[in-house]
């Protein structure tokens, strides 16, 4: 089999993640590198039994390397064109290169085609945006969509490790009735729900919000989908959910959509209101399907859907989509 030499850049939650998803997947990596800052530079990690040394992220690192998985931050705006140019295909988990007309934003259960059209660059999409595009995708192929409304509980690991140790440290604070300290978010997030994630633009929105619509656009392919979110962090380790109602273009009912999301890739339906089954973060963490449940239609509407999704934001919504993106390139020849 052939083999390919992988840079992971970014040894925190989402880095840590994509390694064990290399792993876990058996990707076929020849030699690898692991870039991070120069404070991490010296530390080491661990890739299928052995450790490796953690080197500091500069141009001259990337020679030689055939696939960059960039984790997040600001790395990629400091490194991935010099990747591209030491000849290295960048899958980017920022929102550096998202919206650039000339990178493809890639979930490959939804748009698998666009790699093809890769100049070296190619973004994976906002963890929230990924799951949901998922599981509307065979509605949208089926029936067409015309209106999103979007309402996430965002688990505080999409903010990194550090906001995972605030979360841990206040609830310990607060149990034992001393007062709440941390610098990650803007206000308690412990035993608290914070409808705040990233910054606040002009429009009122926040720019979280403003990916979702962003993306979900250029992930379908369809300018005239209307989007709107509203974007929340709950007190949750791992794992997002969103509440979803949709309006579709033709009449889909409840049961045609279990139908069709029980036969989507990478999508698990979770429907049994009798035995109380519902999909559940807990359920979804470590796993790297998309869950479906309380699919009802909307009686407001002629044609319309709610539903709850939810997916653990650290592999499917980051590290397993942007495997899964590296494993298309090498089906597809494009490396």
């Amino acid at each position: 089999m052939k083999t390919y030499n992988v840079a992971v850049v970014g040894t925190g939650a989402v880095g840590q993640t994509l390694l064990k998803v290399l792993e876990e997947r058996n990707f076929p990596v020849g030699r690898l590198k692991v870039l991070a800052t120069s404070r991490s530079a010296g530390k080491s990690v661990n890739f299928k039994g052995e450790e490796y040394v953690i080197e500091e992220t500069t141009p001259a690192a990337f020679a030689g390397i055939d696939i960059a998985l960039f984790a997040g931050g600001e790395a990629s705006k400091l490194y991935g064109r010099a990747a591209v140019e030491a000849g290295a295909v960048v899958i980017d988990n920022s929102n550096n290169f998202r919206m650039d007309p000339d990178v493809p934003l890639v979930v490959p259960e939804v748009n698998p085609q666009d790699v093809r059209w890769h100049k070296g660059l190619i973004a994976n999409p906002n963890c929230s945006t990924i799951q949901m595009v998922v599981a509307l995708k065979p509605i949208y192929d089926a029936v067409g969509i015309k209106r999103i409304v979007v309402s996430t509980y965002q688990a505080v690991s999409g903010a990194g490790q550090e906001a995972i140790d605030e979360l841990r440290l206040q609830s310990k604070q607060v149990l034992a009735g001393e007062k709440v300290t941390g610098s990650v978010f803007p206000h308690q997030i412990a035993f608290n729900c914070l409808p705040h994630i990233d910054v606040f633009l002009e429009n009122g929105y926040s720019k979280e919000e403003m990916k979702m619509v962003n993306e979900t656009k250029k992930i379908m392919g369809d300018d005239q989908i209307q989007v709107t979110a509203t974007t929340v962090r709950v007190p949750v380790f791992n794992g997002h959910s969103e509440a979803v109602n949709v309006e579709t273009r033709e009449k889909l009912t409840a049961a045609a959509a279990k139908e069709l999301l029980r036969r989507a890739p990478g999508v698990v339906v979770v429907d049994d209101l009798e035995a109380k089954a519902y999909p559940l973060a807990i359920h979804a963490d470590g796993r790297d399907e998309v869950f479906v449940g309380r699919i009802r239609e909307d009686f407001t509407v002629p044609c319309g859907l709610n539903m709850w999704i939810v997916a653990d934001n650290l592999r499917k919504g980051a590290a397993t989509n942007a495997v899964q993106i590296a494993e298309l390139l090498v089906q597809e020849g494009l490396l």
